[in-house]
């Protein structure tokens, strides 16, 4: 009997990518949707999508989801979970649904300690809309709004998301990963499904950052984008997990009162 290693998961509908050749966003959909089917909360796992790249998200995924407005992602996420506690709730979002106009619905949704997940994907641009400078462009980075490059005493530093969110009381659990190689896409993969279990164990809080491709707007070739993540961007915003207190917690409930 052949074995099967790999097919096409049942919670990734059968369309085609809208996205640009090389874009990580279609990775990104594909481990999620291999984790859902792995965990088997297909029946009970809702999504929200942004605006931005992955405004059409709903035509892949083979869940519940459901639009949001502009950064309000983590906003409807956390009123889907307080109305529904037994779903498994995430929203998708770019660096600027989230770090720029969503950033105050992000921050006070890991403060207050909401039970939800963040899938955060930060590629330094503004995707969709031209790859306009976002608030996680490098400092001289050169975008379609910063034709000289980001500079501080005009733009500010770069927004590090990850760095921040693990100094907030209510998160739990942050990881920043890439998508940037095979290793990178399957410790990706297992933080996603890290952070779903977080959730489904009722501790609160739970983000994955992920540095993926742009080479339309970073204007360079798909494996010139992945080596850019690896030499440049990975240099910007380090890899790594930026809080854990899943053990502490768990050992938290455990404990004889």
């Amino acid at each position: 009997m052949s074995k099967i290693v790999f097919q096409h998961p049942r919670s990734l509908k059968h369309n085609i990518f809208h996205y640009c050749p090389g874009c990580g966003h279609s990775i990104v959909h594909r481990i999620t949707c291999e984790v859902i089917d792995e965990m088997g909360i297909r029946g009970i796992t809702i999504g929200v999508p942004p605006a931005g790249c992955a405004v059409l998200a709903y035509n892949y995924f083979d869940v519940d989801m459901i639009e949001a407005p502009h950064g309000r992602g983590p906003a409807m996420a956390s009123g889907i979970k307080r109305s529904l506690p037994d779903r498994v709730v995430f929203s998708y979002q770019g660096d600027g649904d989230l770090a720029a106009i969503g950033m105050a619905e992000s921050f006070h949704a890991a403060n207050r300690g909401e039970n939800i997940t963040i899938i955060f994907i930060n590629n330094a641009v503004y995707g969709m809309t031209g790859g306009q400078m976002a608030p996680t462009t490098m400092l001289n980075q050169r975008t379609t709004t910063s034709p000289l490059g980001r500079k501080q005493q005009l733009d500010g530093y770069p927004v590090k998301v990850s760095e921040i969110f693990s100094k907030i009381g209510g998160a739990t659990y942050i990881e920043r990963c890439s998508v940037s190689s095979p290793l990178h896409v399957n410790k990706t993969k297992k933080a996603i499904k890290k952070a779903f279990q977080c959730q489904i164990d009722g501790l609160g809080f739970s983000m994955v950052e992920v540095l993926s491709m742009c080479p339309t707007n970073w204007k360079m070739s798909s494996v010139d984008s992945c080596k850019w993540i690896d030499d440049v961007l990975g240099k910007e915003f380090p890899l790594g997990v930026y809080k854990d207190e899943i053990a502490a917690l768990q050992n938290e409930a455990e404990a004889p009162a």
